[in-house]
């Protein structure tokens, strides 16, 4: 199996985890008699335990090696999708998730580090655009697959679907030929404290929280997505998949633009005009998102900017290390991914408008890294006049 091809697949498992099951919550919440606080755990927790778990996997694969950790974590994701659609309450659900978010965390934090170990300079920033162009069908597809099982079988079959296609990343998993690179030394101490080492690292540290927060306007999204379309919006579950596919949509196209400016253009600009762009989407899904066409509208604006933005902030926050790299790829991975839990929890209180919430995310996500690139920025402008 190409390398190129197993790091996308290895990227894919938050989506398939996510994106596939989202148009089930409204029947899971009706068939259970249970609040969308209650259902919407089952994702809140996934994230937050797949976060956590991506920390342990970073250093371990930076110890024994990136094939061992693999298979064991994508082996733990097909027994918790096969317990996830043996589930009869809300509460075994939430606790098979967790079991899912295990193993799907390997997945996800290792395919930053394999892009890492694998590739350099500009063709790393190619290769991280050209998986951006291709992550986005999941989205884009997952929600409409899981509607149509839901119509003509049963949400159950979500879970058996992602298995067998887990199995797959499995088998590819099997096949992979291991890169060589420089191993950690020690026990289980030593190995958990290169976090340490990393977070000394103040350009590692300062972008990887900034750009972390870029995307959390579209988790808030994520987990009221369902609510604003079919309850607000009146939607059926279908034009939900279709509304929703049309932010996948953003993303595969703002990746795709980032593949074809990174030729001409200098990344820090593109990634400042992408920034710009996610602020001021944002600011229009506050003031003029309360209709369906104009949230969809400014919402493929903000997807769109965040797809263009994260080719180039992933392979410059990676640019910032030179050893570690499973923990450092885990460590940007957990980030992106907790403050997106955090918005998904948010977005599930009882607001009086969960659009006006997303835009202030958004805006919130434009604003903070553009002020730590110009921080940043004005540091090392103040380094090389002292050279």
């Amino acid at each position: 199996m190409p390398n190129f091809l197993f790091i996308t697949m290895l990227a894919a498992f938050p989506a398939l985890s996510t994106d596939m099951y989202l148009p089930a919550l409204p029947t899971i919440q009706a068939e259970w008699g249970i609040t969308l606080a209650s259902v919407n755990l089952s994702l809140v927790l996934f994230f937050i335990l797949f976060s956590t778990f991506m920390l342990i996997y970073g250093p371990l694969s930076d110890k024994y090696g990136r094939k061992p950790v693999l298979v064991a974590g994508v082996g733990v994701y097909v027994l918790g999708c096969i317990l996830c659609a043996m589930a009869t309450n809300i509460w075994l659900l939430i606790a098979a998730r967790i079991i899912q978010a295990a193993g799907a965390a390997s997945a996800s934090a290792l395919s930053m580090a394999l892009a890492k170990d694998l590739y350099t300079g500009n063709e790393r920033q190619k290769v991280l655009a050209y998986i951006g162009v291709i992550i986005p069908l999941c989205p884009m597809l997952a929600p409409m697959l899981g509607s149509m099982m839901i119509e003509y079988l049963s949400w159950k079959w979500i879970f058996i679907c992602q298995a067998v296609l887990a199995s797959l990343a499995f088998y590819g998993t099997l096949a992979f030929k291991e890169p060589e690179f420089e191993k950690t030394s020690g026990g289980g101490w030593a190995v958990m404290s290169r976090y340490l080492v990393i977070f000394r690292n103040m350009n590692f540290t300062i972008y990887c929280l900034a750009f972390s927060l870029v995307s959390i306007g579209f988790f808030g999204f994520l987990a009221g997505s369902a609510d604003i379309y079919i309850r607000e919006f009146g939607l059926t579950e279908q034009q939900y998949a279709l509304f929703f596919g049309f932010n996948a949509l953003g993303f595969m196209t703002g990746s795709y633009t980032c593949s074809r400016l990174c030729v001409g253009y200098s990344s820090i600009s593109i990634l400042k005009a992408s920034l710009a762009g996610v602020l001021i989407s944002a600011t229009g899904i506050y003031l003029f998102g309360d209709t369906r066409i104009m949230f969809a509208i400014t919402m493929l604006m903000m997807t769109f900017s965040i797809g263009v933005s994260r080719p180039i902030s992933n392979h410059m926050i990676l640019e910032t290390v030179d050893r570690d790299i499973g923990a450092a790829s885990a460590l940007l991975t957990f980030t992106y991914f907790i403050f997106g839990a955090v918005a998904m929890e948010v977005i599930s209180l009882d607001w009086h408008s969960k659009i006006a919430v997303i835009g202030k995310m958004g805006i919130l996500g434009g604003i903070v890294p553009l002020f730590a690139l110009l921080l940043l920025g004005r540091k090392k402008a103040r380094q090389v006049t002292a050279e």
